[in-house]
């Protein structure tokens, strides 16, 4: 593995810190909290004052006003664990960014305290049943009624849609108005009107509460607003990239974890007189694996450097999220395939990694989508070029008639 140069000392104490978390606070009771589809509140409380929530809140909103690096380390920890029940990455790189992004200064100091110290949690409400990649798409409407906005209908698949206190909301204010109708607002879940539906069961992750959330004449003032009205998807597009970093770092982290835990037990599980590890094939899948693995790490390492210098563009952003989604998948599917049968078996992490991994193709942006923002970005530099062309051509054009 090659040699990272992104941390210093300082993160990596706190990574000692979070891993020492890791194993006092949630290895003990994840496999409970798988049963009971919900990890406990105050884990969140826990996690608040070990300093692991919303590491770059600035220190006037009761935060530390750490660089990204620290929620890297986070986030890494927690991929590295296979614990996926807690939600902290939503918390963190989500909504706080938002709130901090965009928000009032009231509304700053509303949340950003509570969010840092675990008392309050974030979610983020944009997915709904017919609109999921396509957030121009959405349903639930927020019509003004004099200082208020009234909001009714329905989000589907929000992770910490359970426990959440505040929620990110996107809202068509204008249902004609394609992107530019819609409108985030800050929602406090102790609003009238605001209902949980069902704690999801899902093929994987399941200690994380995932839910359909309703708004049924749900009133709110406007000063709940997040930004201006009508720019809210100009927001959410702002962070996507971001979102999609945040995304690759945890497959980039589980891609080497599932390898590593798949040499370590092919070196000494046998069959036929020898290790599993001692095949050819065994090796040479691995090292494949190993191999895009560290491509992959490498990217991504070169993504948070770019993103810290305000530099990360949705390309290279999509790029990131679509190579190490499909590695993600790829590892947790030929690893477990070197466990044989005890892959299967769910107190195996192997196999618990195969049903949490599918998600990370759909969330955050399909791969899909990824593919038409390379491939529209590749297409629309040669149409940049055919227009340069024909500029200068008919600049040509001028000088040779005069």
């Amino acid at each position: 593995m090659f040699k990272r140069t992104l941390f210093t000392h300082e993160h990596e104490l706190f990574r000692d810190t979070v891993r020492k978390f890791i194993e006092r606070e949630i290895a003990p009771y994840h496999a409970q909290w798988e049963h009971d589809g919900i990890v406990p509140r105050d884990l969140w409380t826990k996690a608040g004052e070990a300093g692991m929530l919303c590491c770059t809140v600035p220190e006037e909103y009761g935060g530390l006003g750490l660089d990204y690096l620290f929620d890297v380390v986070v986030f890494e920890e927690m991929a590295r664990s296979g614990f996926t029940g807690p939600g902290f990455l939503i918390h963190c790189d989500l909504v706080a960014t938002y709130v901090k992004s965009f928000g009032t200064e009231e509304q700053k100091r509303q949340w950003l305290p509570k969010m840092v110290s675990g008392e309050a949690i974030g979610s983020l409400g944009m997915t709904e049943p017919h609109a999921g990649s396509d957030l121009k798409a959405i349903r639930t409407r927020a019509v003004r009624d004099g200082d208020d906005y009234v909001i009714n209908g329905q989000k589907v698949f929000i992770s910490n849609g359970q426990l959440c206190d505040v929620l990110v909301l996107a809202t068509k204010t204008d249902s004609d108005a394609g992107s530019k109708g819609v409108t985030l607002f800050l929602v406090d879940t102790k609003t009238p009107g605001f209902k949980r539906g069902k704690n999801l069961e899902k093929l994987g992750m399941k200690a994380q509460d995932t839910s359909e959330l309703f708004f049924e004449d749900m009133r709110i003032p406007a000063s709940c607003m997040l930004g201006k009205e009508g720019e809210g998807f100009k927001l959410m597009m702002t962070k996507l990239a971001q979102e999609r970093l945040a995304q690759a770092i945890r497959s980039a982290t589980v891609a080497e974890t599932l390898i590593e835990m798949t040499v370590d037990y092919t070196a000494n599980r046998k069959a036929f007189g020898t290790t599993i590890g001692a095949f050819q094939n065994t090796q040479f899948k691995l090292a494949e694996l190993h191999t895009e693995a560290t491509i992959g790490r490498i990217f991504t390492d070169h993504c948070i450097t770019k993103f810290m210098n305000g530099e990360l563009d949705e390309v290279d952003a999509a790029m990131a999220k679509m190579w190490l989604s499909n590695l993600h998948c790829k590892c947790a599917d030929e690893c477990l395939q070197l466990f044989g049968g005890w892959g299967y078996m769910w107190e195996y992490p192997i196999s618990r990694a195969f049903a949490d991994c599918r998600i990370v193709k759909i969330a955050g942006g399909s791969i899909e989508v990824m593919k038409l923002i390379i491939g529209r970005s590749l297409f629309g530099r040669v149409q940049g070029q055919e227009r340069v062309k024909a500029i200068d051509a008919g600049a040509d054009k001028k000088r040779l008639a005069s």
